[in-house]
């Protein structure tokens, strides 16, 4: 196991900003850190750098723990917080050059492969850099060393759409070379797009655990009839079905023959068939604080 915590608990005197938290991430996995703003999300990342002592548990980055062994944890992390503070008196490139130095890691020709996926003048000063830009050095330099783990805290703040779909196939890459990712996030296009599993924190508490491929595998299904249809057969792999009279709206999983099959015998008018996604589940924890993204 790369990365494991065992009831991993932050307290701020009365304040839980974490609860209990078990969590394993496997090399060549994406896992998704999921909630608002205070659920936790950054605290869990913090503590698994050291940052942060825990008020109990423990946490540990390939059998060293995170913080009585801190060290030797970041040793294989790379990490990018969620707000930056670079040496604003040095050039993008004089960044990458220092921080790859103080891991004894000389850049790859990835190097000018990044700059030109993220469309980046490196030898500009960070001074003169917008917050994206900063934001694109610093994630040229977590992808260069190709650490066991990658932990992005709020990774595509700043970014506009094009350069976030860029990082997110970094990140897919990276899995696929067996690095293990785990990033934290309140978008959830983001985290269906890549992640294999996600976690929903709630108030500091591990509420639920995803397996996207799971989630994949279900369609959320809205037909319009053309006349309605009472006492309707559904097959077997057809849920929570809702019968408007001539508007069904169900849930389908499983391979689509049999389904199709099913509504060719109906009066279909129309028809709309979408992946389940996160939101349904999502909405289930954060909808009453009104805090859903």
């Amino acid at each position: 196991m790369l990365l494991r915590t065992e009831q991993l608990t932050k307290h701020y005197g009365a304040i839980t900003a974490l609860d209990h938290l078990d969590l394993e991430v496997v090399p060549g996995e994406i896992v998704g850190i999921l909630g608002p703003n205070g659920s936790g999300k950054s605290t869990a990342l913090r503590l698994l750098l050291g940052f942060l002592r825990p008020t109990s548990g423990r946490a540990s980055i390939n059998g060293h723990d995170c913080w009585s062994d801190s060290v030797n944890a970041r040793r294989f992390v790379s990490y990018l917080p969620g707000e930056l503070r670079l040496y604003e008196n040095m050039t993008g490139v004089q960044l990458i050059d220092f921080l790859s130095r103080l891991r004894n890691y000389k850049p790859t020709d990835r190097l000018q492969k990044l700059q030109r996926l993220f469309d980046i003048d490196i030898e500009r000063p960070l001074a003169q850099m917008s917050s994206g830009m900063k934001r694109k050095i610093t994630l040229m330099q977590i992808l260069l060393p190709e650490t066991p783990l990658v932990i992005l805290d709020e990774p595509t703040n700043t970014l506009d759409p094009n350069m976030r779909d860029h990082l997110l196939g970094q990140l897919v890459e990276s899995a696929q070379r067996g690095q293990a990712v785990l990033f934290s996030s309140h978008v959830l296009t983001e985290v269906e797009h890549v992640c294999d599993r996600v976690a929903i924190l709630q108030q500091g508490r591990l509420v639920h655990w995803q397996n996207m491929r799971e989630l994949r595998e279900v369609r959320r299904v809205r037909v319009t009839l053309s006349q309605p249809v009472a006492n309707l057969a559904a097959p077997e792999n057809v849920a929570a079905l809702e019968n408007h009279g001539s508007d069904l709206h169900f849930q389908h999983r499983g391979p689509l023959p049999e389904l199709l099959q099913w509504l060719a015998q109906l009066p279909v008018a129309d028809l709309k068939m979408e992946p389940m996604g996160l939101s349904e589940i999502y909405q289930k924890y954060h909808r009453l604080n009104g805090t859903s993204s």
